[in-house]
């Protein structure tokens, strides 16, 4: 009935109104500066744990270089004369001392170059990114930063902030564009990475430890997956 009911809703014309969830917004000093109201449909739904395996797996496999590779028999140096005679020495027939059998043979079945990678769906990338920033929201591991800048190339600042913040062991920094001094302020810091709304991923959401966010880089994340 419920479903019924929303589409005849949708059908009269009732537009639904979006739930938002609540977050405190912080200053570079830890401090409590204002709330911020972000949508539940990117920070509040129930996380689906399948699609951010799947996504993970995905990511990790996309990363493989693929470059490993042995030598086959017909590879390796030297082989070419038959060791012995096929019949009457009473051992065993041979055709090659480098088969895989002989010490400094060729390799059966060994690995060769190859590509890893696939496609995920969209669908279920975007849903596990979703499900992902949702896991840190309701895990209380998401702090909201008013602005989050470097003035200059310093990994002092930064080191102060996640302290202020209590994210100094290991931290994901998420800004709505790049801040090279903040990237690199942050490089020297272990543990910390940082990233931008538009090349935010599912693993690097659920590896990074702490999610820390600018207010505005939140508002840029429900604006493209709300």
């Amino acid at each position: 009935q419920g479903q019924r009911g929303l589409h005849l809703r949708q059908r009269e014309g009732v537009k639904e109104e979006s739930i938002m969830a609540k977050f405190d917004v912080l200053d570079m000093n830890g401090k409590k500066v204002s709330t911020i109201e972000l949508s539940d449909a990117v920070f509040g739904m129930t996380p689906n744990e399948k699609v951010m395996h799947a996504a993970v797996v995905n990511f990790l496999a996309n990363q493989r270089q693929g470059t490993q590779s042995t030598k086959t028999r017909s590879e390796v140096s030297g082989g070419g004369k038959k060791p012995w005679r096929q019949k009457g020495t009473g051992r065993a027939r041979q055709g090659s001392i480098r088969s895989p059998q002989w010490t400094h043979g060729g390799i059966a079945l060994g690995p060769k170059p190859r590509d890893y990678s696939y496609r995920l769906n969209k669908k279920v990338k975007r849903l596990a990114i979703v499900s992902a920033l949702s896991a840190k929201a309701q895990a209380g591991e998401m702090v909201v930063i008013d602005k989050i800048e470097a003035a200059e190339y310093k990994t002092k600042t930064v080191a102060a902030m996640l302290k202020a913040v209590d994210a100094a062991k290991k931290a994901l920094i998420v800004t709505p564009a790049v801040d090279e001094k903040l990237v690199k302020s942050a490089a020297n810091l272990a543990g910390v990475s940082t990233t931008v709304v538009g090349q935010i991923n599912t693993y690097a959401v659920l590896n990074g430890g702490k999610l820390v966010i600018s207010a505005d880089a939140a508002k840029k994340l429900e604006e493209v997956f709300a």
